[in-house]
Parts: C-alpha cells; structure tokens; sequence
C-alpha cells in the first residue's frame, strides 16, 4: 500500500503517534464503528481511493467547511462558499484504524500544494483535515509533525487542519462517480495528472 521509499516516514509517524495518544487524557473504549473526514480534491479521487481499503464501510462525497447551509454542487466550484470537496469515512476500527487512515491520506494527496489539488485550482479543492475528537486531533497533529520531521517537507506542508464543521452530501451522481462513470473518470483521473504527481512525490505506482 506504501512505497519503501515513504516506509521510513510513516515508521516516524507510527512512534510519533504512539507518543501523542499515551499522552492523552484517559484512555476511552472506541466503539467499532468510526468516522473520518478528509478533503484532498476532487472527492471522486478520494472516494475511489478509500473504497479500495478493508475496514472502510462506507465513503461519502460532500462538501464541508464553508459558510452556506445545504450548498449545491455549482456553488461550491464557484468558489465563493468557502466549502471544500471532501469525503466522510465510516470505518471499523477493529480493521483499520484512524492512524492508518492517515497514513493513506498522505500517499494520496499532494500536502506540499496549497492551491488546490493536481490540475483543480481553487480553496474548493485543498488539501484537509479534520477532526471529529480530541484524539483524532492528536493523531493529526503527530502524523503533520512527523512528514515535517522529513527534509523534504520540512516547512512545505500546505495542509491544513480543523474541526470538523457540518458535512453536507453531495448530490447522488457524484456518489460512486468512479464506478458509474469509468471511462470519464479514468480519463479525468489521468488528465489531471493526479497519479504521475504521486509518483513523484511518493514513489506510489497509479
């Protein structure tokens, strides 16, 4: 799932996150079921992405972040909302963990761009995270500081964190675009240069 180039950044992170999470107020019984929220662009992407991983139960298109209520899809790529395009992960913990999650984030976006993501310009489509309890919060904060830890992302990481505000779906064709719409997606995916940017930056095969 990672490249061996990338294997020593996430064994940093690992200790890292171990450090931060015994360091937080008592421990607490996780139920099996948890939820994450990660914008990194175009939710289609990530939606395809996150799908791929045993664990995760289910991954949800939508828009968060931004100071409109039920925004459509054409107000958010007007940019004018302040909403960015990001997925909802339900997951077992039990199968995979908050931890992992992050570490999958990171392979799949492009952290040092602050502008968008791949060829998708606009705040619509930062990179973020966000986090939905103080322990998520931790776990964020280590894996930030650990890709920091590394030269060549030393003072680069453009992606940000946040609490969670409300997450709104989006509409039902963009749900599963990937798989109603192969052909486009794949031609859209390899248009934008989504995976010859993450082969650069993480030796990851597309």
């Amino acid at each position: 799932m990672i490249s061996q180039s990338v294997r020593p950044i996430f064994h940093a992170l690992s200790a890292a996150l171990l450090l931060a999470l015994a360091a937080a107020a008592p421990t607490q019984t996780m139920a099996d079921e948890e939820t994450a929220i990660f914008a990194g662009g175009c939710f289609w992407c990530m939606e395809s992405d996150f799908e791929k991983l045993e664990g995760v139960k289910s991954v949800v298109s939508g828009y968060i972040g931004g100071h409109v209520p039920n925004p459509t899809y054409k107000q958010v790529s007007s940019g004018t909302t302040g909403h960015t395009e990001a997925v909802e992960i339900r997951f077992d913990n039990q199968q995979i963990s908050f931890e992992q999650l992050l570490e999958y984030f990171w392979v799949n976006i492009d952290p040092l761009d602050g502008g968008g993501q791949f060829c998708d310009r606009g705040q619509q489509y930062r990179s973020e995270l966000f986090y939905l309890s103080d322990r998520q919060q931790l776990a964020a904060q280590a894996s930030i500081a650990a890709l920091e830890a590394q030269p060549q992302f030393a003072g680069k990481i453009k992606t940000q964190l946040r609490a969670a505000a409300e997450f709104y779906v989006a509409e039902g064709y963009h749900q599963d675009y990937y798989l109603k719409n192969p052909t486009r997606y794949n031609y859209y995916r390899w248009s934008c240069g989504r995976d010859k940017r993450l082969g650069q930056l993480w030796g990851k095969e597309g």
